[in-house]
């Protein structure tokens, strides 16, 4: 508890002195004022994240975490729970949706196993953070312990800190985990005060009925555990899950070291919307790369202020939304960066 609360102090808000000189600068480049949209927003942004006000952008990171949740035991789930060891194994062959992203915008992945039911083998492209064997089942009891929470936070505080030392510009935030979509939608629920029917999806593609199922399993679940929403860690402890816990660990390390936090879809919101219960000026630090089709993720995008960059009808997770987004992120920050302006270019400015 003692790192948590010592990296959420060191938060800082954004540099409004690197953000004005940023803007004076977009608003000089070889455009009409505006005409580049959000992308001219983005670049000021990271001005004050960085703080300086030609930030740039060369080391790219997705940070994929994978955890089990017992609450799969409830059959909310299209697939079974060994899918998520068997699709660590494929993320570090490279043979993923995520790899493939990641390779095409120029960014390492980076896999954690936080909390995957079993030991896997070792490879040295694979980074062993567990705090357990899993989550408990949530419908019926605690998912797991306060002090495991907190661990599961630390961890993500932990991976960005090591990360940082091999060169880190900008970070994505990645999941993997059968059940998770139930665990952040009970997150989600638990946090806003909103029924658990209007912020729960279909995760990997559930039928109605088992939709209807899904949504009862919450509604136990809470009403099982009674998380309080005035109290993240109370709430991530009760409903949540392992990978969850480290997401809003990345976020909150991420903010703590000035560096923008792009979170991929409803799992990574979770975790950032828990990051922001327990230190609100993480909301700053972080771009939502994509809308997903899950149904809670618009209701997070909104509590947390973020407008997202694309909406591809996205709903896969691993970090796949993210790697799109820090392509456009990069893409922004280029602009600002290289492109001339008007007395340089010699070019007749505005006429008012």
């Amino acid at each position: 508890m003692d790192k948590l609360q010592s990296v959420i102090n060191r938060i800082r808000p954004l540099d409004q002195e690197a953000m004005r000189r940023a803007q004076a600068r977009q608003d000089n480049l070889t455009k009409p004022k505006g005409s580049l949209g959000l992308l001219e927003e983005l670049s000021v942004k990271v001005a004050g994240i960085q703080g300086v006000a030609q930030p740039r952008i060369r080391d790219k990171v997705i940070i994929t975490m994978a955890g089990d949740h017992g609450v799969a035991a409830e059959g909310v789930s299209l697939f079974p729970q060994e899918v998520t060891v068997q699709m660590v194994y494929n993320f570090l062959r490279g043979g993923a949706a995520i790899n493939v992203l990641a390779r095409h915008v120029g960014a390492r992945v980076v896999v954690v196993d936080l909390g995957v039911a079993t030991d896997l083998e070792p490879h040295p492209e694979l980074l062993v953070k567990k705090v357990a064997y899993g989550t408990k089942n949530m419908a019926q009891g605690p998912a797991m312990s306060r002090e495991e929470a907190i661990q599961s936070i630390e961890a993500g505080i932990e991976i960005v800190e090591s990360e940082l030392s091999r060169g880190m510009d900008i970070v994505g935030t990645g999941d993997m985990g059968i059940g998770n979509t139930t665990s952040s939608s009970a997150i989600v629920a638990a946090l806003t005060g909103a029924p658990v029917a209007d912020v729960t999806g279909r995760g990997t593609g559930i039928d109605d009925e088992r939709l209807a199922h899904k949504v009862r399993t919450i509604e136990r679940a809470l009403a099982v555990n009674r998380p309080d929403p005035a109290d993240p860690l109370d709430v991530l402890a009760k409903v949540g899950g392992l990978e969850i816990g480290a997401i809003a660990g990345v976020v909150l390390g991420a903010a703590a070291h000035r560096r923008p936090v792009v979170i991929d879809g409803f799992i990574s919101g979770a975790g950032a919307l828990v990051a922001a219960g327990l230190a609100p000026q993480v909301k700053d630090y972080l771009i939502a790369a994509h809308l997903s089709v899950e149904l809670g993720h618009r209701l997070v995008l909104e509590r947390l202020g973020l407008t997202p960059l694309l909406n591809l009808s996205l709903r896969l997770g691993e970090g796949t939304g993210a790697a799109l987004g820090i392509s456009l992120v990069e893409a922004a920050v280029k602009v600002l960066d290289e492109m001339t302006t008007f007395a340089d270019a010699g070019v007749s400015e505005a006429v008012e």
